[in-house]
């Protein structure tokens, strides 16, 4: 059987999230022209989708992280670090789908604040499980030492921390 290693464990699945992540963008769009246009049963199997997009993503984030401490700071870390990527403070958040999803948040701020009565409990899940993605991303940071440490861009704060203050930041527009 051919094993993969710790590095390409880590980059496959964010690979994985990222998808995720890209299709989570499309699944929101739709369901803000068809809560526009009050085509509430299609709405509903947008949010439907994107919150299982959402939990797609936690489990690529704990998948990334399926291997040991040690591997990570030998062999992981050092990939996000120059020679191997042109930025001093790597992270996430330069991702292209990144802006994307938190500018989409922001101009649907106002659509999630006035949903129909009949998508609140779709929403509640699809904020639970926003709130899922952010544990397990947590979880690995955690695990690969980020309760003790900065992150590669934020090295003066515990990396689990500037998580949760993200996440809590971000679920804000979401809420």
């Amino acid at each position: 059987m051919n094993k993969l290693n710790s590095v390409q464990t880590w980059k496959g699945f964010h690979w994985a999230f990222f998808i995720n992540i890209q299709g989570l963008i499309i699944c929101l769009q739709r369901f803000e022209k068809y809560v526009m246009t009050e085509d509430i049963p299609k709405a509903k199997i947008e949010l439907e989708t994107a919150t299982q997009l959402i939990l797609a993503s936690g489990a690529a984030m704990q998948l990334a992280g399926s291997f040991n401490r040690q591997e990570y700071e030998n062999k992981v870390r050092q990939t996000m670090t120059p020679p191997s990527v042109q930025s001093e403070n790597f992270s996430g958040l330069m991702s292209w789908e990144h802006a994307s999803l938190i500018q989409l948040w922001k101009k649907l701020r106002p659509v999630f604040e006035t949903l129909p009565p009949s998508l609140k409990p779709h929403h509640e899940k699809f904020v639970a499980a926003y709130f899922s993605l952010i544990n397990s991303h947590k979880k690995v940071c955690k695990k690969f030492g980020g309760g003790e440490s900065g992150s590669l861009r934020f090295g003066n704060t515990k990396a689990v921390d500037t998580l949760e203050k993200f996440g809590h930041g971000r679920a804000k527009l979401i809420k």
